[in-house]
């Protein structure tokens, strides 16, 4: 094993890693419910068993359409980390802005917008008692007609009551904080007739994909999630389209995410519920069911869940509990990747800047690689100084394998080489590389975070304006082609052992890389070209010292 072989590994490993994220995602078939639930359900008379929730086959929605009551209003909740809008139609959420982050880098494209509503049936946060098929809406009137929260540690309830025409009564009760993304939904079903009714109580969440999408977003997952029997399941809206899924078991939390946004549902602890999933890449319907329910006459009962409407930021999401932190996913690398933001966060805390922070990482990480790395480099120097040998004995040994794979073997005892030195340093380092690409690629920290001069958002592809249009890249790729030219230099000042024909190809991996980090997030490439140039550092020093 070479240089040459362990530098076309790690591009292999790179293309195969933006690959998978750009065309697969884990798929999640549709689960079986538990035999005890699938024979309750089959003793149930007919009449009685829940109903699907409903798909609109034809219009791309996912609820049939509803007609509009001209009567119910909307309710207006303000807290200092978003401002909501609440239809009293339904009971779904019309709007939810975040006062924190706008929806896209230009200062006046006003704040991110979480829910894009059609109607209110459409919309999320609707309870229902028919597992989410009906067509009518119920009125929940509301005890206020807005709301305000000014302080961090003010608290405040909106009780909202919706009455049926079989004599149920739904009560609903919001929870809002101050500091908090979270919001507690409390639903008390009460029954004030003289006999026992079955029910289905279903909260469903409709989703459209958040409207900020970037060019580096495109490589990372937008859908359908859950937190399920203790793992992450997400599933490509476009499989939705073929049927629906259905997830049961241990359901923490189900929701729409994507690389930096979420709206979720945490089931209450303790009440077994399935998930349905439905719908299409335009929009994603989410069904939590409770199942069959009975209310026993004059009794009641609440349906609790924590919503969860806000940014994925690990911080925030780990003091929200509920497991919510795990939406947070770096895929195989994620055990390495948690510490690497927790770096990222620790500079910025002190630096005031992501920019710098991604380069502190940057030498802090070259600094531990630093002797094996430096080993490995002195080791392909010395393995280059043997190459006139070991060709000699490539060609005198020719027609006898075994013998020339001893002579080799002796001459690198003789020279104490170690002919696979130069290429453990390189490859122990990928997993890292990796872990820190994932990082730089979904952090939401680093989501219109400016570096300095034109590198205004550390999370989109650099460009330079240079007062007129470029075709295709709209500017001029500064720092990707500062990347690439340090990628070239580096080649040059490294040893090789490959032949002739593969120095060839490996002159155009400079190209090929350029040419993939158009697109990709400044900070990713920012953090390549900071290491290439410690690189080329340390290859000089170890070339000065072996001409020395």
């Amino acid at each position: 094993m070479d240089l040459y072989r362990a530098f076309l590994a790690i591009v292999l490993s790179f293309l195969i890693l933006v690959g998978y994220q750009y065309f697969f995602a884990k798929p999640t078939p549709s689960q079986p419910p538990p035999a005890s639930q699938a024979q309750q359900q089959a003793s149930e008379p007919a009449s009685q068993q829940a109903s699907a929730p409903a798909v609109a086959a034809s219009t791309g929605s996912t609820q049939p359409s509803v007609a509009v009551d001209p009567k119910a209003k909307d309710i207006t909740v303000d807290t200092p980390l978003y401002t909501a809008i609440i239809k009293e139609q339904g009971g779904g959420f019309k709007s939810f802005v975040l006062k924190n982050y706008r929806n896209k880098m230009e200062q006046d494209s006003g704040p991110m917008q979480l829910i894009v509503g059609k109607g209110p049936g459409n919309l999320p946060v609707l309870f229902s008692l028919d597992n989410g098929a009906g067509t009518s809406l119920p009125v929940f009137k509301g005890d206020k007609s807005s709301l305000a929260l000014t302080q961090e540690a003010e608290t405040a309830k909106l009780t909202m009551t919706a009455s049926s025409v079989d004599g149920l009564t739904v009560v609903r009760t919001l929870t809002f904080r101050g500091d908090s993304y979270l919001i507690n939904a409390e639903y008390k079903v009460q029954n004030a007739t003289d006999k026992s009714v079955q029910v289905s109580p279903a909260l469903s969440l409709d989703n459209e994909p958040f409207a900020h999408a970037s060019e580096s977003s495109q490589f990372l997952f937008s859908g359908p999630a859950a937190y399920v029997n203790g793992a992450l399941v997400e599933t490509k809206p476009k499989t939705l389209a073929e049927k629906p899924v259905v997830l049961q078991g241990k359901v923490s939390w189900t929701g729409f995410v994507d690389n930096y946004f979420m709206t979720s549902v945490v089931p209450a602890t303790g009440n077994p519920v399935s998930v349905t999933l439905q719908g299409s890449e335009k929009q994603v319907r989410t069904v939590i069911s409770e199942g069959i329910q009975t209310i026993g006459a004059h009794e009641a009962k609440a349906y609790i869940y924590t919503l969860y409407f806000g940014p994925k930021k690990l911080k925030i999401l780990e003091a929200a509990g509920n497991d919510l932190a795990k939406s947070v996913n770096f895929g195989w690398f994620d055990v390495l990747g948690k510490p690497m933001l927790w770096l990222l966060n620790f500079f910025h805390q002190y630096s005031g800047n992501y920019g710098v922070a991604i380069i502190l990482l940057t030498m802090l990480i070259k600094l531990v690689f630093w002797p094996i790395t430096q080993k490995g480099m002195s080791s392909m120097k010395n393995m280059q100084k043997l190459q006139p040998k070991i060709a000699k004995l490539r060609e005198r040994y020719k027609d006898d394998p075994a013998k020339m794979n001893q002579e080799m073997m002796t001459l690198y005892k003789t020279y104490k080489v170690n002919p696979v030195g130069g290429c453990l340093p390189m490859l122990i380092q990928i997993p890292f590389f990796f872990a820190l690409y994932q990082v730089l690629l979904a952090a939401i920290e680093l989501r219109h975070a400016p570096f300095l001069l034109w590198i205004t958002d550390l999370s989109a592809p650099d460009r330079l304006w240079i007062g007129f249009d470029v075709p295709y890249l709209h500017g001029i790729p500064i720092l990707t082609l500062l990347m690439g030219a340090s990628m070239f230099f580096q080649q040059k000042m490294t040893p090789t052992t490959a032949d002739p024909a593969q120095a060839r190809i490996m002159q155009f991996l400079p190209v090929v890389f350029t040419v993939m980090f158009i697109n990709f997030a400044s900070g990713l490439v920012l953090y390549w070209l900071i290491n290439n140039l410690l690189s080329i550092l340390q290859q000089y020093l170890i070339n000065r010292k072996n001409k020395a």
